[in-house]
């Protein structure tokens, strides 16, 4: 377990919802990974990740996917993809993604609270 903070610590990490409009397979990448577009509501708009998610998932069924993601670490270049948000999940018994997500609907850019 890591060590104890303080609300306040954890309110600086900035995590919304938003839905995945666009995947696609990121063929540069060194992982198998995939260019997902995201909208993440009219205050934050349409943000780029890279996710290596490929286990579980298909291009196709991330399409209309709500997920989580924090929205406030500078952006990282990853196989030629500006990723401006980081799409967040849990590891499985394998170390694969298992992505977080709303289990209703909420608008894009609701905040994890």
């Amino acid at each position: 377990m890591r060590p104890t903070i303080a609300y306040d610590d954890f309110a600086k990490v900035d995590i919304r919802a938003g839905t995945v409009i666009s995947a696609v397979r990121l063929e540069q990448a060194r992982k198998p990974a995939f260019r997902l577009e995201i909208d993440l509501g009219p205050e934050i708009g349409r943000k780029l990740s890279s996710a290596q998610i490929t286990l579980h998932y298909d291009p196709g069924t991330l399409i209309g996917r709500q997920v989580a993601a924090v929205v406030n670490f500078a952006p990282k270049r990853i196989a030629g993809v500006a990723s401006e948000v980081l799409v967040l999940g849990f590891a499985d018994s394998a170390e694969a993604v298992v992505l977080v997500g709303p289990d209703l609907a909420v608008p894009n850019g609701a905040r994890l609270f």
